[in-house]
Parts: C-alpha cells; structure tokens; sequence
C-alpha cells in the first residue's frame, strides 16, 4: 500500500511539471502574439486649433497607438505623431494629438495600431480633416442632441449633416441615454453611440465637441445629488475630446473655445445644479457659483462680435412654469445673467440649446428690460421623436413655427468677414431639407443694449400664437 502510494505522488509530481511546462509555454505564446491590432471605435475628431488637433480612438487591446498625417492625399509627405498606449486602465481608449498643422489646411491622415496600419481600415482611403482658421472667417457650425440609440439605432441624419459640410459640430446633450447608475452600463452605451455607422463620416472628418444634460449624466432630470456624480465626470472626460473640462477650482464639463471669431461657452448645467423643484431664488443655482463667476469673466473679456451660450435646457420660460427641467425653474440665476450682460453692455450674446424633442427659433426680449433681445436656437433630437409642444412648452417669443418632423440638427452659418457680422440659423431633416423658408438672419449690430429688434424676425405665416403677455 504505501509503495502505490509513492508511485501515485510521483506522478502526480511529473503531471504537474508538465502542466507547469504547458502554462508557461501558453503563456509565452501569448506574449509573442499580436492579435489583430485595430481600432473598435473611432478615429473621431475632437478638440482642434490652427496649429493642432486630438483625434479619439479605442484600441482593441494593449498597444501602442500613432498617426500618419500629411497635406497630400497619397500621405507621401506624411510625418507620424507619438505613439499612445492603450491600456485598459483607460478602456484602452487613447487621445493622439497631431501638432505642427497650418491654419485653414486640410490634411489626410492614417491610423497605425502596433506600427501598421489598423486593420480594416488600411483598405480605406486616408481619413482627412480641415484645421480652424486665422481670424475672423465665414464657417458653419452643426449642432444637437438627443440621440436615443435604443429607439433608433439607425441614424439618418449624419449622413444629412455630412451633405451641409460643417466645419463643427456640437453635442448639446443627452448624447447617450444611459438612464443609471452603473458605472458600466454608462460606458456601454458611450462604446454603442460611438459605433453607430452612419456616424462613422462625421465623426471622422469634422470637429466634435459635447456637453452633457441629464440621460447622459445619470438619471432622469438628475442634479448635484446623482449617485454617480463623479464616475459620470469621469466617462465623460474619457470619451469626449474637448479642450477642457471645468477649471481645477471648479470641477464640470464647461470649457470656452474660440472659431473663426466667435466665442462658444459650453455650460455645464448638471453637476452644480440645485433641484427642480426647490424654491427659486438667490440660494437656488443652475450653474454654481465657480461656473457662473467664471462664465461672467469670460464673457468680460471677449471681444468676439458673437458670444454663444450653449446648454442642455432650453433657456425660453413659460411663466406659469415650476419645477420643469429647464431654466424656467432657475429665473433668478437666468434674469440675474441677462441683467448682468446689459448692465456690463456685453454685445453679441446667442443662445444655443437641446433637449426639447424639436427645433425652435425663439427670443427672450431683454430689449423691454433696457438691453437687447436674446435668441434662441434650438435643436432635437438627432434620434429622437418629436412631438408637438404642450401648452406648459411655449416661450416668450416664437419665431419660427416648431419643427416635428423628425430627427433634425441645427445649422448655423457665421460670417465674419463683414463690416457688421451676421449669423443665420436654420434646422435640416433627416432627408438634408432644410425646413424653414428663410433662415433666423441677425446682425452683430442688432445684439447691443437699447436695440429692438424680434418683431422683425417673427415669420409673418407663423400661425402658432406669441406669448400673450408680449406686445406684438
């Protein structure tokens, strides 16, 4: 008995050696191997100056990420960027940065992954993008938001955007509808709208830059009490490229950035944000105090002719509005910034806005309150249904009929170049229609304290009623 047992212990010393000897004959094999190095998403286009750009990538495993860029289309006087680990730290998510660009240049570029160019994608012609211009231009900026990927994974109005050429394009909110508080889940759907195909022209040749509003936050109508406050900051600050997020005294999404001449503001109206439903007054805040000091110190120090305000919530109230998710339920920060615009003679301030499920053309008439009237432009949603707005919906001066057709993107065209700038605003369908007659059209001159100016761009054909309590 005890010799069958000395025999049974040796060979199971001998199996184990040779099992040992097998797992470290994997695990080299492993080692040795590359896989399919290759992108699963991506590349996108993010924050871009006149002298560089971020392109957003993610890696299908651990390597090193790097570009091939070049103003010719054959990429034979391309130079290489740095090479980027992917690692799954990060989600194997990389940001590489193309630097020693020329202004107003298009280039062509290529995406290596392990050295070689990514799979799948080396078939492909070179991707390309346009750099930002010197100075005051003529430009076209494409926004939006909500863009509900379970409802409509099929996503026609890229395609449509593509057709209007933008030189930017803003997410203005409910990106993704991630509606948890799962840290995962989150980041699953971030990889799932990332992925939509139709996206895949857009996202890689035009400018993409994003705020967030509350499906893209966390729940619901969330605020400054979402659970998953920071670890939603933090998918953000991973799958967006923006310039910047908040400021080190005051975490957030909001950042500012300059085009062409104009100003852009990106709000972040979710981290700091006081509940709906308290009562309104000095002690409520949409902003937060950091945001709004840095917002009025910006807006101090532009001499942009356009200064845009961009934000999730509509910015237009109904005055019988409480505890909606929108500025309605924040007047007193709301009128307490349009107050400070006119007291400190602030030109040129636009409001951009999502959220709505439609697009609209309204004006707040600060003129009435001895400044200028304030504009509106709003767009949703890029995937989204769009019925038409209750009663509880209207703002203080419609001027153009609310589109409802559909999955729709603003389109906002800036000229510059003239003597007293202009923008137009108009809304695209799916189908690339534009869908007004004529286009929301101001001057530079028309937004300064003392000037009056929204009965003139009220549609004569609207037949939806103004505000009963503004003069017409």
């Amino acid at each position: 008995m005890k010799h069958d047992r000395r025999d049974f212990l040796k060979s199971l010393a001998v199996a184990g050696g040779a099992v040992q000897l097998f797992n470290v004959g994997f695990s080299g094999a492993l080692a040795d191997s590359t896989g399919y190095p290759r992108l699963l998403h991506g590349p996108m286009v993010g924050a871009m100056t006149t002298s560089k750009l971020q392109l957003w990538m993610r890696a299908s495993g651990r390597y090193p990420v790097s570009v091939l860029y070049g103003q010719l289309p054959d990429l034979s006087d391309a130079r290489q960027s740095d090479e980027v680990a992917a690692t799954p730290e990060n989600d194997f998510v990389v940001r590489v940065e193309l630097t020693g660009l020329q202004a107003d240049t298009t280039y062509y570029y290529r995406v290596l992954v392990a050295g070689e160019p990514a799979k799948y994608l080396d078939n492909l012609p070179p991707f390309r993008f346009h750099t930002a211009p010197q100075g005051p231009s003529r430009f076209r900026v494409g926004f939006g938001s909500c863009a509900r990927w379970q409802e409509y994974p099929h996503q026609p109005i890229w395609p449509a955007l593509e057709r209007w050429e933008p030189d930017l394009f803003f997410w203005l909110g409910d990106n993704i509808y991630a509606d948890t508080i799962e840290p995962a889940i989150m980041s699953d759907l971030y990889k799932i709208q990332r992925a939509v195909p139709e996206f895949q022209g857009l996202g890689s040749s035009v400018p993409q830059f994003a705020v967030w509003d509350d499906h893209d936050y966390g729940l619901n109508n969330s605020d400054l009490g979402n659970p998953m406050r920071e670890d939603s900051l933090r998918l953000f600050k991973q799958y967006w490229a923006n310039p910047g997020y908040g400021t080190p005294q005051t975490p957030g999404v909001f950042f500012k950035y300059n085009y062409g001449g104009v100003d852009f503001f990106f709000l972040d109206n979710r981290y700091h944000r006081d509940p709906n439903d308290k009562p309104d007054g000095p002690d409520k805040t949409h902003l937060g105090a950091g945001q709004l000091a840095w917002l009025k110190d910006g807006l101090q120090a532009s001499d942009a002719p356009f200064k845009v305000l961009i934000t999730g919530g509509g910015w237009s109230h109904n005055p019988d509005a409480t505890g909606e998710d929108n500025w309605a339920s924040y007047r007193h920060e709301r009128d307490g910034l349009f107050n400070f615009i006119r007291d400190e003679e602030i030109g040129g301030v636009l409001l951009m806005s999502g959220d709505i499920h439609r697009a609209e053309a309204n004006c707040i008439p600060w003129s009435a309150n001895g400044g200028y009237d304030l504009y509106e432009f709003a767009s949703s949603g890029l995937a989204q249904n769009t019925p038409v707005p209750e009663w509880i919906e209207v703002p203080e001066v419609r001027l153009r009929e609310p589109f409802t057709g559909g999955h729709n993107a603003g389109v906002i065209d800036f000229d510059l170049t003239q003597d007293d700038p202009v923008v137009r605003f108009n809304v695209i369908n799916a189908r690339a229609q534009s869908a007004w007659d004529e286009p929301v059209t101001l001057r530079a001159s028309e937004l300064q304290n003392g000037v009056a100016s929204w009965q003139r761009k009220v549609d004569p054909e609207l037949h939806l009623p103004l505000r009963a309590d503004v003069e017409t």
